[in-house]
């Protein structure tokens, strides 16, 4: 039987339902950790399955730094207007605004990074490896090339608040928060003196 405090702390990091949160620590046996990954897994397959529905509505959410320097525009969509007005959706875009900002991606996902770009990363890393044997400076150039993409797909991210998860996770937890399919659009970021 699970206990109150763990299923309001497992409510907190999930966003999932009470009932989901004390369904999965009744199934391991108040197991918290394994309780967690059933939420998560419950999570991705529901994002998945929402994922192919179209999203023509949403909200563009900005942030100017306080300085003046530095502002960030992200387009944010969804399935209904309804979603969009939702207060869990409208922090999650200022969340997404304030990632933006501090992190500096590049892209959304590393599928919009443009080939001319990876195979430019690929001969630098591997210059970095070179005098190493050729099996080894593949693998070094992949591992960097890895932590590369980490680095600057905004999806793939630590998130600034919670750096134990990614931006893609927080939208699968927020995707089936709400139970609507919610896309991170495109984003532009500026700042004084860059370029």
């Amino acid at each position: 039987m699970a206990d109150l405090s763990s299923i309001t702390k497992l409510r907190e990091q999930t966003g999932a339902g009470i009932l989901e949160c004390k369904s999965a620590l009744d199934d391991v046996k108040g197991d918290f950790e394994k309780a967690l990954e059933i939420i998560k897994k419950k999570g991705i397959a529901k994002a998945a399955k929402k994922e192919q529905r179209a999203t023509a509505e949403g909200r563009v959410g900005s942030y100017i730094h306080t300085n003046g320097k530095l502002g960030v525009l992200v387009e944010l969509n969804c399935e209904t207007d309804f979603v969009a007005k939702n207060e869990v959706y409208q922090q999650f875009l200022k969340d997404i605004c304030m990632q933006v900002a501090a992190a500096k991606p590049l892209v959304v996902k590393r599928e919009d990074i443009s080939a001319n770009v990876i195979e430019e990363q690929k001969k630098i890393f591997m210059e970095e490896a070179k005098g190493k044997p050729a099996n080894i400076v593949e693998k070094i150039a992949a591992g960097k090339l890895e932590s590369f993409y980490k680095e600057r797909c905004l999806l793939e991210q630590p998130f600034i608040k919670d750096n134990t998860k990614t931006i893609q996770e927080l939208l699968i937890a927020i995707i089936a928060k709400i139970g609507e399919n919610i896309k991170i659009n495109r984003f532009v970021r500026f700042e004084v003196g860059e370029g």
